[in-house]
């Protein structure tokens, strides 16, 4: 479903260190941007019906309505002169506006 780059696993790993057990990086599609959705990533554990992803040895946690707008994803860590963070490359994003924060399906 969702994959993880190494430099996205080594770098989720450090930040989830301190969350305990099960933690892992909240991946969610919600409703909104100018496109029609945008991602919202968090730390966090899972809750009941989420989908658990395990890869490389880190965690990514998946509700039930974003499933099927992120199978086949890919989530990479980039650092650029302009900051640093994760970037997800989805294959079900049919367009994305122009400053790149939301897309549509």
């Amino acid at each position: 479903m969702v994959t993880l780059t190494s430099s996205a696993a080594e770098h989720l790993k450090e930040l989830v260190a301190d969350e305990g057990p099960g933690a892992g990086l909240r991946l969610q599609v919600i409703p909104g941007g100018c496109s029609g959705f945008e991602y919202a990533l968090s730390l966090g554990a899972p809750t009941d019906g989420d989908e658990v992803i395990e890869d490389a040895g880190a965690t990514v946690i998946v509700d039930r309505f974003s499933v099927p707008y992120l199978l086949g994803a890919q989530v990479d860590y980039e650092e650029s002169f302009q900051g640093a963070g994760f970037v997800i490359k989805n294959p079900n994003a049919s367009a994305s506006c122009g400053c790149g924060k939301s897309f549509t399906a």
